[in-house]
């Protein structure tokens, strides 16, 4: 590969191409067994992949335990007309912070790392910021590390800037991310408030690396994955190429070329296949699955008693609620819902709390719930925004709860 700095640098970040909404879809094929008692489902998938004119959707749904229904509608791949299937995978962007957050969280319950440790002497490089030295791991978590996207940028799209402070052209590997952000002022003071941060999650994926000894992507699935039977959930790959055979293909609405940063580099290729750091996500957003896996994965929780990932008293931590402005409101009183440790939480009645995470990249969505109740669902798109405003997640999710009925 042979591209300059002041090339790289000059090159748009997306190339236009005719705009236009997908046309709603006339037709939606469902695969997997039919559920009778779970027949409303079945109608709101039909009817909101034909609404909002998206190419295909995993739902999975389990109850106590027992994975109850597991269906693909639509089309995996547009072009080829292959069909969703329950088996299929796909990216699911930020719902990989809940299986990063499990992996460290079980690091605490196994005495090997302190929730308060702090993260610098863990990372073996120095930090510009002096108040580094106070971000714990707990403010990682909870997303209270001190770096705010609305005022420096997410660091994980700043190829760019990465390329021309370091001299190395992308892709750029999570620990070279971090290693340039140490070099950056933080925002606010570590633990004053929350912000979301992609940034810090990649920061955890260096601590479990320095603990276990071994790649992130291992350790996860052998601490994680493994006690579930989750043998298919994998970190994801960049390009066309590099996608699994049975891994959905990714659309945007209008249908966006941009220039790749991965081989052929520099070259237009659709925006979902190599304009984005996709590799670089890792361990806040790099994992692909599918809806089977990650409910199993939120089932894994309908019972903190029985739980085979998490004793109760650290999942009582995971779904702790932070203290000061991360937690509270500004006249004190306790926010509906915050960011736990890898999840946003609600509490509901008499302790118990609904827990959920959303993702959305170019191309793919997902949402992973884990109700209070018992009933946890995923459901993955491969296409992302919904066709009046906001994400297909969050235009989703009310109506996910009401055909549950419950």
């Amino acid at each position: 590969m042979s591209l300059s700095r002041r090339r790289f640098l000059g090159l748009s970040a997306a190339l236009a191409a005719a705009p236009g909404a997908w046309a709603q879809t006339a037709e939606v094929t469902a695969t997997g067994e039919r559920v009778p008692e779970l027949a409303a489902f079945d109608e709101l998938m039909d009817r909101f992949v034909r609404e909002q004119g998206v190419p295909g959707a995993g739902l999975a749904i389990a109850h106590r335990g027992q994975t109850r229904y597991a269906r693909g509608f639509g089309l995996a791949d547009r072009d080829t007309g292959a069909l969703v299937r329950p088996t299929t995978r796909f990216r699911i962007a930020s719902v990989s912070k809940p299986f990063t957050a499990v992996a460290i969280l079980k690091l605490v319950e196994h005495g090997k790392l302190g929730i308060d440790d702090p993260v610098l002497p863990l990372l073996g490089h120095p930090a510009k910021d002096p108040r580094w030295a106070r971000i714990t791991v707990r403010h990682c978590l909870q997303h209270r590390g001190g770096w705010d996207r609305a005022i420096s940028g997410d660091p994980i799209s700043q190829t760019g800037k990465i390329f021309q402070t370091t001299g190395i052209p992308p892709p750029h590997h999570p620990s070279l991310i971090v290693r340039y952000m140490l070099r950056q002022p933080l925002d606010f003071d570590p633990g004053a408030r929350m912000a979301y941060s992609n940034l810090g999650y990649l920061v955890l994926g260096r601590i479990i690396e320095k603990i276990s000894g071994v790649d992130y992507e291992d350790h996860v699935r052998a601490a994680v994955l493994k006690p579930l039977g989750l043998n298919s959930m994998k970190l994801g790959k960049a390009t066309w190429a590099g996608r699994e055979p049975d891994e959905a293909r990714y659309h945007t609405r209008d249908n966006r070329k941009g220039l790749s940063l991965y081989d052929p580099f520099g070259q237009p290729v659709p925006v979902p296949y190599g304009t984005e750091n996709f590799e670089g996500f890792e361990a806040h957003g790099g994992w692909i699955a599918s809806a089977t896996d990650l409910v199993r994965f939120a089932d894994a929780f309908h019972d903190p008693a029985k739980s085979p990932l998490l004793k109760p008293e650290t999942f009582a931590l995971m779904q702790a609620r932070p203290e000061g402005a991360a937690g509270h409101e500004e006249d004190g009183k306790p926010k509906a819902a915050y960011y736990g440790c890898g999840w946003m939480v609600r509490p509901v009645k008499d302790g118990q709390v609904n827990l959920w995470h959303a993702g959305l990249i170019a191309g793919s969505e997902a949402l992973l719930v884990r109700r209070w109740d018992g009933w946890s669902w995923a459901v993955l798109f491969n296409a992302n925004g919904a066709i009046k405003h906001g994400t297909l997640a969050a235009t989703i999710d009310p109506l996910l709860h009401r055909a549950l009925g419950r």
